[in-house]
């Protein structure tokens, strides 16, 4: 195909800037880092897929029901979660739901969603119609005939996307099962994918969470430490830590509603996690509890090594009814605004100044690049700056973080790209965006003299590859 003609779902050239001297230049840099290897250190794709390494059931349970960009929208239009089965252990009636969601695809135009399910159909089952109505059922069994087939397994997929690692989110309280078993397979000649649990502790450390105190009590059972005490709860949480670590995780992950942190005295400490685990704790109470936990998280992490994840901003489970049939995670989450000038100085004035600790800052609310993130992350040796997330995983999205933080914090203090899905087959093309788009804001660096082409051939491998691997320790 010559570069530049339309042809099937992609256009070669998309993404690229518009005018032609930079395009050329942003295709330069693309060429250079389409095919480098996928380092993808945070997300929430399941390790029992390789684990166990059976066929994908059918479309619907690969491309929707895992999927909170897909259904959201499709509820947003009065498509009822019901409707689309979502929730249910198996699809009683999964070609219905699909030519449901193939009949509304018109409603991802514009949107990331789009790009990389066409991604997916194109580059991995051949399809060259835009899905619809029409065309319904000539995905629906294309797709599936692959998915029978051992190139679509999901160790054969691991391989044929080129990821090198693969990071999940798992609870403290996770067995972590699945993970035992890919590196024993791994250590004794088998498959060799590497992947990664990633400790999430928000079940245990968030007295909000459903079931928080019987959390606490069953971190106890796992330890063996009285997490009745506040010692033995730090030691508890230490030790599952610890545990993540045996089976090759390098980093943590903290959703808390604010990046509020506080550095209590320890008998203070004390007593606020009696009244939390005892119930009596009000909301601001639960809140000063989260603060503190993410100071003892930040030191657990300068002992043991691992990468900290703060991922704040989000009003979970915004629609009570939603919540209340389908629990957490149904695409209800919104964003708010948050401050982290003075919601970290409290962590920052204890670890801020340690080089040994790194600590990646997320956020949903964009008005704080310029103003507060990037120039935390420009002064502090402990603090990087994470990628666009979530709802700003978007051309657009990437685009205003790369002009409001680059001035500050510069290219070195970010951490590159991570894909944060739950949908596996959209990694590659969630990967593949982010390099068309770094290509494209480092072309235009070129283009105006700010750095020379060299420079941004450098630059172009760091962000796709080298930063990432930096920054999560891999």
């Amino acid at each position: 195909m010559e570069r530049g003609t339309a042809v099937a779902l992609l256009h070669e050239d998309r993404l690229f800037p518009a005018e032609e001297g930079t395009r050329a230049i942003a295709r330069r840099l693309y060429d250079g880092i389409r095919s480098l290897p996928i380092v993808s250190p945070h997300g929430h794709t399941q390790a029992g897929w390789f684990a166990r390494n059976q066929p994908f059931p059918d479309p619907v349970a690969l491309f929707v029901q895992p999927d909170h960009y897909v259904f959201r929208m499709l509820y947003s239009q009065g498509i009822s979660l019901e409707e689309l089965e979502i929730g249910r252990p198996r699809i009683a009636e999964p070609r219905r739901v699909w030519r449901l969601f193939a009949s509304h695809y018109y409603l991802f135009r514009g949107t990331p969603t789009r790009l990389w399910l066409d991604f997916a159909f194109q580059e991995l089952f051949g399809l060259t119609e835009r899905l619809s109505e029409a065309t319904a059922d000539g995905y629906y069994d294309t797709i599936a005939a692959k998915l029978a087939t051992a190139e679509f397994l999901p160790r054969a997929l691991f391989d044929r996307f080129g990821i090198e690692v693969l990071a999940t989110t798992d609870s403290p309280l996770d067995s972590l099962a699945d993970h035992a078993l890919l590196r024993e397979s791994a250590c004794s000649g088998g498959w060799a994918g590497r992947i990664l649990p990633t400790f999430r502790p928000d079940p245990a450390v968030d007295p909000a969470f459903d079931g928080f105190a019987a959390n606490v009590t069953a971190l106890s059972a796992l330890t063996g430490e009285d997490t009745a005490t506040w010692k033995g709860y730090l030691r508890a949480l230490a030790a599952r830590r610890h545990y993540f670590k045996t089976l090759g995780a390098t980093a943590t992950d903290h959703g808390h509603p604010t990046a509020q942190t506080a550095d209590l005295s320890e008998l203070e400490a004390a007593q606020l996690f009696e009244a939390v685990v005892n119930g009596t704790a009000g909301a601001a109470q639960q809140e000063l509890f989260r603060a503190q936990m993410l100071t003892e998280m930040a030191r657990m992490s300068l002992e043991d090594g691992l990468v900290m994840q703060i991922h704040p901003g989000s009003v979970r489970n915004h629609n009570a009814q939603i919540f209340a049939r389908y629990g957490r995670d149904m695409g209800a989450d919104i964003p708010a605004p948050t401050g982290y000038v003075e919601a970290l100085r409290p962590l920052l004035n204890r670890f801020g100044n340690e080089r040994a600790l790194t600590v990646i800052l997320f956020t949903l609310d964009e008005t704080a690049y310029s103003r507060e993130l990037a120039p935390l992350a420009g002064h502090y040796p402990c603090l990087k700056l994470g990628p666009p997330w979530w709802f700003f995983d978007s051309p657009e999205g990437m685009t205003r973080f790369r002009e409001q933080v680059t001035e500050t914090a510069g290219f070195y203090n970010t951490v590159g790209f991570n894909d944060d899905t739950r949908a596996f087959l959209s990694i590659p093309a969630r990967h593949d965006v982010a390099r068309r788009m770094d290509a494209g804001f480092l072309a235009r660096l070129v283009a105006e003299h700010r750095i020379d082409e060299g420079e941004a051939v450098e630059l172009s491998r760091e962000l796709t590859y080298g930063l990432v691997r930096e920054a999560y320790k891999l």
